[in-house]
C-alpha cells in the first residue's frame, strides 16, 4: 500500500473518531514503508486525540521520531506545537517549554497567509483563551451534542412511523447506520413501550411530568414522607429510551469505523491482486 493510501485511511478513521484504528493504520504504514513524516503525524494526532497523559507521551514520541529525520516538516511542527500548548506547565514543564522554540521555527517556515500559519494562529488562540471562553466552548459543544441527539431521535421516530427496518443505503452513511442500529435495539415485543416513547418523545416527557408531580405531592400530603422523589419513576421508560438511542449512536459509529477500515483493506487487497 502506498503512503497516500495509508494517509487516506488514517484521515477517514480519525474523522469518525476511530483513533485506535487510525493509530493501527499509521503503525502498519510505518512498518511496511519505513519512517514517513505524514504517518508519524497521523500517529501522533491519533494519540493526542485521546486526551490522556500516556497517549500524550506517545504522541510526543511520534512527533519527535518524525522531526528527528524531517526537522522542517510543518505538519509535524504544528501538530507538536498544539500538543505542547495543551501541556500543564507544572506537570510537564519540558513539554510546555518547547512552545517558544517551535513557534520560532514555524514562523520561519510558514509564511504569513499560509495554511500552516493559520493553524498556528488557531492553536495560539486556543491556548490563550480564558475561563469564560472555556465555558462558552463547552456550552457550544453540549448544545451541538443535544442537537445531534434530537436529530437522531427524530430520524428514528420517522423510521418507526414508516414501520421500521430499512437497510442503510451505504455502510459508511453514519446517520443512516445510527437509525438502523436504533431500530435494532428497539426491536422486539418487550420494547414496544420504548418505541412508543421514541415515536412521541415530546408528548411523552410532557405526559410524564404531571403524574410525577402528582405522585410526589400525594406522598407528601399522605404523611408517608416529608419529601418525595418517587414520582420521578414515571420518567424511567423515557430514560431507558434515551439510553437505547445513545447506545445506538455508539454502536453505529463502531460499525461505520469497521466498514471504513474494511473498505481500505479491500482496496489494498484488490490492488495487490491487480499487481499480481
Amino acid at each position: 500500500m502506498t503512503r497516500d493510501a495509508y494517509a487516506d485511511r488514517c484521515e477517514d478513521l480519525f474523522a469518525l473518531g476511530g483513533f485506535t484504528e487510525a493509530r493501527k493504520a499509521a503503525e502498519a504504514g510505518l512498518a511496511e514503508l519505513g519512517p514517513d513524516p505524514v504517518l508519524y503525524r497521523w500517529l501522533g494526532l491519533a494519540h493526542a486525540a485521546e486526551d490522556d497523559d500516556d497517549h500524550d507521551a506517545d504522541a510526543e514520541a511520534a512527533y519527535e521520531a518524525g522531526l528527528a529525520q524531517w526537522p522542517d516538516d510543518l505538519g509535524l511542527l504544528v501538530s507538536y506545537l498544539e500538543l505542547c500548548l495543551r501541556a500543564d506547565t507544572w506537570s510537564y514543564p519540558g513539554r510546555a517549554a518547547r512552545v517558544e522554540r517551535l513557534k520560532e521555527r514555524i514562523a520561519v517556515l510558514a509564511p504569513a497567509g499560509s495554511p500552516e500559519a493559520a493553524r498556528v494562529d488557531a492553536a495560539l488562540g486556543w491556548a490563550g483563551r480564558g475561563y469564560w471562553q472555556d465555558v462558552r466552548q463547552r456550552t457550544a459543544a453540549a448544545t451541538a451534542d443535544r442537537a445531534a441527539s434530537t436529530s437522531h431521535a427524530d430520524d428514528v421516530a420517522e423510521a418507526l412511523a414508516r414501520g421500521g427496518g430499512r437497510a442503510p443505503a451505504h455502510p459508511e452513511d453514519l446517520r443512516a447506520v445510527e437509525v438502523a442500529a436504533a431500530l435494532e435495539l428497539l426491536d422486539g415485543p418487550g420494547r414496544a413501550p420504548l418505541r412508543l416513547v421514541v415515536r412521541h418523545r415530546a408528548a411523552a416527557y410532557a405526559t410524564a411530568l404531571l403524574p410525577a408531580i402528582a405522585t410526589n405531592k400525594a406522598l407528601v400530603l399522605s404523611g408517608a414522607v416529608s419529601y418525595s422523589v418517587w414520582g420521578w419513576i414515571w420518567f424511567v421508560p423515557l430514560l431507558l429510551a434515551e439510553s437505547r438511542l445513545r447506545q445506538a449512536r455508539r454502536l453505529a459509529r463502531e460499525r461505520v469505523i469497521a466498514a471504513t477500515a474494511a473498505r481500505h483493506a479491500a482496496a489494498f487487497e484488490g490492488g495487490q491482486a491487480s499487481a499480481g
